[in-house]
């Protein structure tokens, strides 16, 4: 019994080692991803926030008001954007974004998801996509995130929805992801903190062609930004929960270690016991 108990240990510590060493591995990828899509993540902010305050100040003029992008909507559905990892084994960083978006769904709303398991989610509970052609969130450059965003102008424009909000991830830190939510439409003047004079201002054209031209592309710049910082957090919540894998599985080894010395020294004993009870019957 004691023999097959140390094969049993024995067996149980070279599976832990062999799960060590792919959790080890995937923490490393992880890690050399999150360097580059952190790098991107910070490229990507300045243009989000350029084109924003050029929303704000043109949506905020006189010759732009009642602009159908900033047409208050009391009811109909609205457009639920989520964006979540294309893979598992990261902790509990799909699990967040799904509670704040459902937080935020209303009965009636369409969801568009981006990211595998994000359309897996949402399959699967039978809800509403507007799409579905955007399952790999790895996938989504900047010329796919202006594809997306043409639809959603286009959708908003033609009554589909009366409100578009977006729910992805914010990048602070290696240990830190934090799940966020943005109204892209209908516009808020209120919160801008645009500052300027509006007899400064001097349009060329009509400011509602202006917009039709500029929403699309603000649009495609926050998912883009988005995606990349939703990107990052992935693989820094892959790495801590790989991180995390591997230091619990030291500790594990550790402890059938342990066990497996106990039991050897159990053989040992036994062996010896008998060997000076065969010397004394002789």
């Amino acid at each position: 019994m004691a023999g097959r108990s140390m094969n049993d240990i024995k067996a149980h510590i070279k599976s832990v080692e062999s799960t060590r060493q792919i959790t080890k591995a995937m923490e490393l990828v992880a890690t050399s991803k999150l360097r580059r899509a952190k790098e991107k993540a910070e490229r990507s902010r300045p243009y989000f926030e350029v084109i924003r305050s050029a929303i704000d100040i043109i949506d905020a003029s006189s010759e732009a008001k009642g602009s159908v992008w900033s047409a208050k909507s009391d009811g109909g559905p609205g457009l639920l954007i989520v964006i979540a990892g294309d893979r598992g084994l990261a902790g509990g960083y799909n699990s967040n974004i799904f509670k704040l978006a459902a937080s935020l769904y209303n009965e009636g709303d369409i969801v568009l998801p981006i990211g595998k398991k994000a359309l897996e989610h949402y399959r699967h509970r039978g809800t509403p996509i507007f799409s579905d052609s955007f399952e790999y969130a790895d996938d989504v450059s900047v010329g796919r995130a202006l594809d997306i965003s043409r639809l959603i102008a286009t959708g908003y424009k033609n009554g589909e929805f009366k409100r578009v909000t977006l729910v992805y991830t914010k990048f602070v830190s290696m240990l830190t992801q934090l799940p966020q939510s943005v109204n892209l439409l209908p516009f808020n003047n209120e919160e801008s903190k645009t500052d300027f004079k509006e007899n400064d201002i001097l349009f060329e054209g009509d400011p509602e062609e202006m917009l039709d031209k500029i929403v699309p592309q603000y649009i495609g710049g926050v998912l883009a930004s988005a995606v990349s910082e939703s990107l990052a957090s992935e693989s820094g919540a892959r790495r801590t929960a790989m991180n995390a894998a591997n230091k619990n599985a030291t500790e594990m080894i550790d402890s059938l270690m342990l066990s497996y010395n106990r039991a050897r020294q159990a053989v040992i004993t036994q062996e010896i016991t008998e060997i000076v009870s065969g010397s004394e019957a002789l």
